[in-house]
């Protein structure tokens, strides 16, 4: 057999997909926005004694005015008057609505209340909808007044204007009026978003903020609810999508073939396209191994899959569209998750992968999660943060640990008393008088309950395999270390003294909470392990040392699997060998439920280990989104 060479990390991985002749419409699909105004150009211009209306909605930072260049320059060229109609001129003011949205915001830097009963009529002003129909009718009379006909051209009596309505909440504003000949969707993935927030952007109608912590929370708690439930909701409205990631070549699909689009890719095995971030404990292991840029000081963060955030990249013929992988979710939930799991979640992804890098760089705050009612009850948020670290890479010759759980007979309110005495003082705290220290070695799992105390010591690279929640982070002690703005990291002592639990001590975790792997099937040279499973996390953990080939089925639920070990594994649907998929080392795939059988198979000079994760077998307790539980699910 010839030599197979490891695959490097994808960081732009495209899920390609093939459609049925049946499916395919011509055209349907565009790069840059010239191509598909050419297209659409005949319909502007079919009655030139009717106004053409066109609204461009979308999220906050899409690329609108890129949009509405492209349009003012081909008006110019064909002599046709372009009115254009801002949706920001009928929100509130900011400081309107920040008095209005304080409940959700609070006066916490990085904590509100997710805003769940807010909808987008809720930033516009009072009759905005009819304010918006006035103002058209007066743009209008002002171009057919005969003063403004004197300085147009000769032949203005013919041509009627085109009036776009553009920005976030366009289609809001006329839905109700029918005054609407072509639509369009802009989106934008919440990566490119916080891109945009570094560089000053605030979110939608709030004005700018102190820093890009406060930015974050106003998108987590407010913006992110309002606006992609209200994209979620109304997105088959719009005749086209506009995926504005990059700027500089949009791609435009009609709704119908998006539709056809995401109907395939929830038929086969995919990646969403991973995201990084530095942090001020990040490591060196991923900025390397995944080619991150240089510049950065580190990468602390590698999450794929964590469904609010990430994306995929859908390859079809010569095009690549960007998508959010909500909205696979939500297009297709039981042929991704499975029925079981759609009762249990809605069309919510509740497992993320992520990494935490700390090689070469530094301990992570001592934390804790949330218990569930809490951050119900605190935050209105629908899950809390169930964790597990398996310990994927380690720095040769260092001592690495994890710390988990009290000490025998220690509580939480020594330690938070011993954690003001370090900060009053300026003289470190002695952890490992509070916390348990607990080696930690390549190929263990540490399970980490909502209430457990913890963190990862440097010089790991830890695999978390979590709950998808990942902002509820109460830290109780960080170490005394400044953050990149120069001020004291937050600590959150109110919100983990109410959450830690003492019945985590050292002999607990010992017996419960530190994996002792269970052999559970046997194919061949191959074998699978169970690692970790309790009835307090939704995710059951396996280890697979696949050693040739293994033959599996998704049984009706979705299957996660991440290459730990090994240069580069194949997975093929045994019913389509066409959506057959190979990835390389700390990459992930997602098997939809309705894949059914596949065959994973080694590749390369050495045998692999996957970890796969699921939803429990056992775990029965529905934590449904907002929309579902108010029994209004798309």
């Amino acid at each position: 057999m010839p030599r197979i060479a490891p695959l490097a990390f994808q960081t732009n991985p495209v899920n390609f997909i093939q459609l049925q002749p049946d499916q395919e419409t011509e055209p349907g699909i565009w790069n840059a926005y010239e191509e598909w105004l050419d297209q659409i150009w005949p319909e502007c211009v079919q009655n030139d004694l009717l106004p053409f209306y066109m609204v461009i909605d979308g999220t906050h930072g899409a690329a609108f005015n890129e949009c509405l260049a492209i349009l003012r320059s081909r008006c110019h060229l064909e002599s046709r008057v372009l009115i254009e109609i801002d949706s920001a001129d009928y929100l509130k003011s900011s400081a309107d609505l920040l008095q209005q949205f304080h409940p959700y915001l609070t006066d916490n830097r990085a904590f509100g209340v997710i805003a769940s009963d807010v909808s987008v009529k809720d930033y516009f002003r009072p009759h905005a909808q009819s304010v918006w129909l006035s103002d058209v009718d007066d743009q209008l009379r002002l171009y057919h007044s005969a003063e403004h006909a004197e300085v147009q051209s000769p032949n203005i009596d013919q041509l009627a204007p085109i009036v776009v309505t553009f920005g976030s909440g366009s289609g809001f504003l006329s839905t109700a009026s029918g005054l609407t000949n072509v639509s369009l969707f802009c989106d934008l993935s919440r990566e490119a978003q916080q891109k945009l927030h570094q560089q000053g952007m605030g979110s939608l109608g709030l004005g700018p903020c102190r820093d890009t912590v406060e930015t974050y929370k106003h998108a987590l708690f407010l913006e992110w609810p309002v606006w992609e439930e209200y994209r979620k909701r109304h997105l088959y409205d719009f005749d086209y999508y506009v995926d504005t990631n990059n700027r500089e070549r949009p791609v435009l699909v009609t709704v119908p073939m998006l539709r056809r689009l995401l109907a395939s890719a929830a038929q086969q095995p995919f990646r969403v396209k991973p995201f990084f971030a530095p942090g001020i404990w990040g490591g060196q292991y991923l900025k390397e191994l995944c080619d991150l840029p240089k510049d950065w000081n580190n990468c602390a963060w590698g999450f794929e899959p964590i469904a609010p955030e990430n994306t995929l990249l859908i390859g079809y013929r010569d095009f690549i569209v960007e998508l959010p992988f909500p909205l696979l979710l939500s297009a297709h939930p039981e042929a991704i998750m499975g029925e079981r799991n759609v009762q249990l979640f809605g069309d919510y992804f509740p497992i993320r992968f992520d990494y935490l890098d700390t090689i070469d760089g530094d301990h992570l705050s001592l934390q804790v999660h949330p218990q569930q009612a809490y951050i119900e009850h605190t935050f209105n948020e629908t899950m809390t943060q169930q964790e597990s670290y398996y310990i994927m890479e380690q720095k040769e010759g260092a001592k690495p640990f994890v710390g988990l759980g009290f000490t025998e007979g220690t509580t939480g309110e020594e330690l938070l008393q011993a954690v003001e005495s370090a900060h009053t003082l300026g003289q470190p705290l002695k952890i490992p008088e509070y916390v348990n220290i607990w080696d930690a070695n390549k190929g263990d799992l540490f399970l980490i309950p909502p209430g457990a105390v913890h963190f990862s010591g440097k010089n790991n690279l830890v695999l978390e395999i979590s709950s998808t929640t990942w902002w509820f982070t109460f830290k109780i002690y960080d170490h005394l270390r400044l953050d990149r703005d120069g001020r004291p990291r937050p600590i959150n002592g109110d919100h983990a003294s109410a959450n830690m639990q003492e019945q985590f001590d050292t002999d607990y975790v010992q017996k419960h909470l530190i994996a002792v792997p269970k052999e559970s099937r046997v194919q061949g040279d191959s074998r699978e392990e169970l690692l970790g499973e309790r009835e307090d996390l939704l995710f059951q953990i396996k280890r697979l040392k696949l050693d040739g080939e293994w033959i599996d089925d998704t049984a009706g639920e979705f299957v996660m699997f991440n290459l730990v070990e090994g240069d580069r594994v194949r997975l093929t649907p045994l019913d389509d060998k066409t959506a057959a998929v190979e990835w390389g080392y700390a990459e992930a795939y997602i098997v939809p439920a309705s894949v059914g059988g596949f065959r994973l198979e080694s590749l390369g000079d050495r045998s692999c280990t996957l970890i796969r994760a699921q939803v429990s077998p056992d775990w029965n307790t529905p934590l449904l989104p907002h929309h579902w539980k108010s029994g209004e699910p798309l």
